[in-house]
Order: structure tokens, then sequence, then C-alpha cells
């Protein structure tokens, strides 16, 4: 998933989740769970829904690498990458 897809796919999943919250204008470093109010329900089902998207597990240990947009995209654009989570050496 390249960095401009994972952006996509987070704005997407967030504006069905959140339908009130602001996701046009979530600024890189803020808090996802803040900015757009969700509970912890809305959060798991936040993460079910990306990991359904992009095709790759995200575990529990993986959940503070979601915090904000910016480390969101890198977490789920790296994960593909050599050397990233999934990509072993």
């Amino acid at each position: 998933m390249t960095r401009t897809e994972a952006q996509q796919a987070i704005h997407d999943i967030l504006g069905q989740i959140a339908p009130d919250a602001d996701v046009d204008n979530i600024p890189p470093d803020a808090n996802l769970r803040d900015w757009t109010e969700l509970d912890s329900l809305d959060f798991l089902n936040f993460i079910e829904a990306l990991s359904e998207r992009s095709g790759q597990r995200i575990d529990e240990d993986d959940y503070q690498q979601l915090a904000t947009m910016a480390s969101a995209v890198e977490f789920l654009a790296g994960a593909d990458l050599p050397g990233g989570r999934l990509g072993g050496d």
C-alpha cells in the first residue's frame, strides 16, 4: 500500500465511522482518536476496517503506531517495504 493509498483508506474509514468529524482537515500529528472523538469500540472498528482494506494484519501491539495520521500512514505504507514489519530482513 502506498502512502497515498494509506492516507485515503484512513480518511475514508474515519469518515464512515465518525461522519461528524472533520476528517478532511486532520493535521498529520493530531491524535486520530481525539480528533474524531472515537470511543474504544469505534477505534476497534477502525482497526478492523483498516486491516480488511489494506490486507494487513494489525495486532494490538501495533495500535500505538496508528495514533496519528502521519504514523498510521507510515505504518501501513511501510508494512510492505523490504525491511518493513512484514518484509523481514
